[in-house]
């Protein structure tokens, strides 16, 4: 599992920008206005070698007794009883305030190990902008600023030190297929997993599920092994606490990182959410082969059922490698399709792909559509070779490489699934560019001193030989 970094601080400190720049991306909104994230954005990083999960609070405001800010703290509360290492960041400027101390206090109760990061510290001396942070007792205060990314990726280090490196090969070992059913709550997704087991394995009933572990089941069949990854975990009536939360996306996103294949359910009944496009894009960037499963189409009439079709095609389009199946998790009807879908996904996520063939195909693709040129050259592909699986990618070696725009990149991904029949899962292209042998013997340019020495030479050579 990658670990998760939960960022837990009171409104206004910096926790959006500094998510967007753990993330690479713009996904939480970032304005000078408290309390502007009032949900949870989740995304994955990576220092070095080492991936993570980063979980994006709302802000704690510990002493509010209901209302939306009351909401925002149970949220981030649920965010850190799932969190493997808590960065808690204060502002360097505004100076330690009575929220602060409180959250420091509610922290050290949790038992999680917590970093306590001093945000907004450019141009300030370090050990002035930190002094006064010393007093919450959670060990020594780091100086960053999220806004220029002074010392981010040093205390990002620090914080995945116990964590360790990822085995390269880990996907590669194993040996059958292990599926994640993900989605909202209340679309399914308990249902499907009986309806594919044969049994009622998990309990399932009309009200979202709120246990925050997967459950993980082993099963049989045509003779195949299968591990399948419930992320509803509903539990009986009796023992659904109301205090919590009812959905918890961090463990679905640890199965989505520990599954080869997953099974995206959404509701026919209901539109596409901005939660479900999240889902989607998250195993997206996680690599994942998915199948989509658009569930209680038997609910549906016709004109519903274009309406559904056309509101998938418009939000969910960037899905289009995925096998897309119209279900009733309920009746069984169109169940026994999604494993068979499964079974190719997941081949196609773990196929050996022969250099020579690679080769072809790349040069049958330049044929066809040249790199464009980057300012008096063009990119040159040489050849491709299989850098790994789950996803397949795909290294492609030559000069002038890092130049290659995304466009071409997109193209060339498309004519590698084409040729090697790569249905349900992504992929991904590196460009490695050689080294030029000569580059060190390049001379170097003149200094102005020498410049000018050269050109009095040149006056007095014309002098002397007119």
């Amino acid at each position: 599992m990658l670990p998760t970094l939960v960022l837990v601080g009171r409104p206004n400190v910096g926790k959006s920008t500094l998510f967007n720049r753990l993330t690479r991306s713009r996904d939480a909104l970032v304005a000078d206005l408290p309390g502007l994230t009032r949900d949870r954005h989740y995304g994955r990083g990576r220092v070095g070698s080492k991936p993570y999960l980063v979980v994006d609070t709302g802000g704690l405001e510990p002493v509010a007794k209901d209302g939306i800010l009351h909401e925002m703290a149970r949220q981030t509360r649920q965010a850190v009883d799932e969190a493997d290492l808590v960065l808690f960041l204060v502002d360097g400027r505004a100076g330690l305030t009575p929220q602060d101390r409180i959250i420091a206090q509610q922290l050290r109760k949790t038992g999680r190990t917590v970093l306590l990061v001093v945000n907004k510290a450019e141009g300030m001396q370090q050990a002035r902008v930190t002094a006064e942070f010393h007093e919450l007792g959670l060990g020594t205060p780091l100086p960053i600023s999220s806004a220029h990314g002074d010392n981010v990726e040093e205390v990002i280090e620090i914080a995945l030190e116990e964590f360790p490196e990822p085995s390269e090969d880990a996907e590669d070992k194993s040996d059958h297929p292990k599926l994640a059913i993900v989605g909202r709550p209340n679309v399914g997704k308990s249902t499907l997993v009986n309806s594919i087991l044969g049994e009622e394995r998990v309990i399932a009933f009309d009200q979202p599920g709120t246990t925050r572990d997967s459950i993980y089941i082993d099963f049989e069949r045509e003779g195949r092994q299968y591990t399948i990854i419930d992320t509803a975990g509903v539990r009986r009536r009796g023992k659904i606490d109301e205090a919590v939360e009812k959905f918890s996306v961090i463990k679905t996103l640890q199965a989505i990182e520990d599954a080869n294949v997953v099974v995206l359910v959404v509701d026919a009944s209901d539109q596409i959410t901005e939660q479900d496009a999240h889902m989607a894009d998250f195993v997206l960037q996680a690599g994942r082969a998915l199948v989509l499963a658009v569930n209680k189409w038997d609910g549906l009439d016709n004109y519903q059922r274009d309406t559904a079709k056309r509101d998938i095609e418009r939000k969910l389009h960037f899905l289009g490698f995925a096998k897309h199946h119209f279900i009733s998790a309920l009746n069984g009807t169109g169940v026994g399709t999604v494993l068979k879908s499964v079974n190719e996904a997941y081949a196609a996520a773990m196929a050996k792909l022969p250099t020579p063939k690679l080769t072809r195909v790349l040069q049958m693709a330049i044929e066809k559509q040249q790199p464009p040129r980057s300012s008096v050259s063009r990119p040159k592909m040489r050849y491709a070779h299989q850098g790994g699986s789950n996803p397949p990618l795909i290294i492609v070696h030559g000069s002038g490489l890092d130049k290659v725009p995304d466009s071409y990149s997109r193209y060339l991904e498309r004519v590698f699934m084409e040729a090697f029949s790569l249905q349900g899962t992504p992929l991904r292209i590196q460009f490695n560019s050689s080294k030029n042998p000569f580059a060190d013997r390049a001379p170097k340019p003149l200094t102005e001193d020498e410049q000018r020495a050269a050109h009095r030479a040149r006056i007095r050579g014309r002098r002397m030989y007119g």
